[in-house]
């Protein structure tokens, strides 16, 4: 992918103050009750670490590792789970924290599972919402930026695993 075929999209600025008022959003709604955020690895380790800066109400942190893109840019629909979670989530106000909800397939799947686990409430916040590839009915609780489509990278999100590096989001475009 080389550096002409991409420009940036959404500044390093931009992301902060989405974030922020993310952070600040997710505080009014609970207060000082404890969150537990759980973290939808490996897209969304920058954001999480962001975001629960924001966050003044008590909190954990927990992981899932869900694979469902491989090497391309389109979802594959088959969802695998690498990574379950540590800590147990019964009667837990939980937040899925996720980088980017796109078709849905993966936050739907990895949603429907945590419910099985009878949370106290299960969210989902998101920093991307791209709503034009959705094929499935789950929406955001909490969303920081909503996009219409295209391919994007930096700031956690990779292609092939690189450039999660890159401090603001990128669209590619087409060579």
């Amino acid at each position: 992918m080389a550096e002409q075929n991409r420009k940036i999209l959404f500044s390093r600025e931009r992301i902060a103050a989405e974030i922020k008022r993310l952070g600040q959003e997710i505080s009014q709604d609970y207060g000082d009750e404890e969150i537990m955020l759980v973290g939808v690895l490996k897209g969304s380790f920058l954001f999480i670490a962001d975001l629960i800066r924001e966050i003044k109400s008590p909190s954990v942190v927990d992981f899932v590792r869900l694979a469902s893109y491989g090497s391309g840019t389109q979802t594959s629909g088959i969802i695998e789970f690498r990574k379950e979670l540590e800590m147990p989530i019964t009667d837990r106000h939980v937040i899925v924290i996720e980088d980017i909800v796109d078709s849905g397939y993966t936050l739907e799947c990895l949603y429907n599972k945590l419910l099985l686990q009878k949370p106290r409430s299960l969210k989902i916040c998101t920093l991307i919402d791209k709503r034009a590839r959705r094929e499935v009915a789950i929406e955001a609780d909490y969303i920081g930026i909503s996009m219409d489509d295209g391919f994007i990278i930096g700031y956690g999100l990779d292609h092939d695993e690189k450039y999660r590096n890159l401090p603001d989001i990128y669209i590619v475009e087409e060579a």
